[in-house]
């Protein structure tokens, strides 16, 4: 009965969180419904709530804005926005803290979270899977002396928490796995682990310690 039971639950959990995390995405997406006039929303036109419809909205609209700012006349009012942006206080700082990070993450030719990596921590000899995600920069780098990484160590199994760190660029080993492998092996706690990768692994000696745990 116990081994029926546990069956039923392997199937039909990663199911339900599946449908749950989709149904999220695509609630989260339809608010851009609330962009159109009520007599153009499909509860009206349709006489009954269409799921999805926001969803290929938004996608449009990210897809036409892409498109309108690839060219000249677009990548101009881009810049006057954002000069517009800029001269109110409080906007300003966030909007460019946003943006700065955005395009760290989402540019093609940016290195944040582009590796996986192994490290030490939070002490010498206890290992972790972390992400690079660039390099010390600003005043930090005149006070940090050899090649430093600057890494992101997410918790598990949320890998949106986590603790930013400074480490040497030797004390760092790189991995042979996707992004996408690394993230699923923290959130699933070890438990998907990603395919051994061909060939004969290269084993990189690392002698040092690591860095102290810090409050997050």
């Amino acid at each position: 009965m116990r081994k029926y039971f546990i069956t039923g639950l392997l199937v039909l959990v990663p199911l339900v969180i599946t449908l749950w995390v989709l149904n999220l995405i695509i609630g989260t997406l339809d608010q851009s419904l609330l962009l159109l006039p009520p007599q153009w929303r499909p509860e009206l036109l349709l006489g009954f709530n269409l799921p999805g419809v926001g969803t290929v909205l938004t996608l449009l609209i990210i897809f036409i804005t892409g498109v309108v700012t690839r060219n000249f006349v677009g990548n101009r009012l881009v810049r006057l926005w954002e000069l517009l942006l800029q001269r109110i206080p409080v906007v300003s700082s966030i909007y460019s803290s946003v943006k700065q990070v955005s395009d760290t993450l989402f540019s093609s030719s940016g290195n944040a979270f582009r590796k996986a990596l192994l490290v030490q921590y939070p002490r010498e000899g206890i290992w972790t899977i972390a992400f690079q995600t660039g390099v010390p920069g600003g005043d930090v780098k005149n006070h940090l002396a050899g090649d430093y990484v600057s890494v992101y160590v997410p918790t598990t199994p949320n890998p949106t928490s986590g603790f930013f760190l400074m480490l040497r660029r030797e004390d760092t080993i790189e991995l042979h796995m996707s992004v996408d492998e690394a993230l699923k092996y923290i959130v699933s706690m070890g438990v998907v682990a990603p395919p051994a990768p061909t060939g004969k692994p290269v084993h990189k000696t690392v002698a040092s310690t690591a860095p102290e745990a810090s409050n997050h």
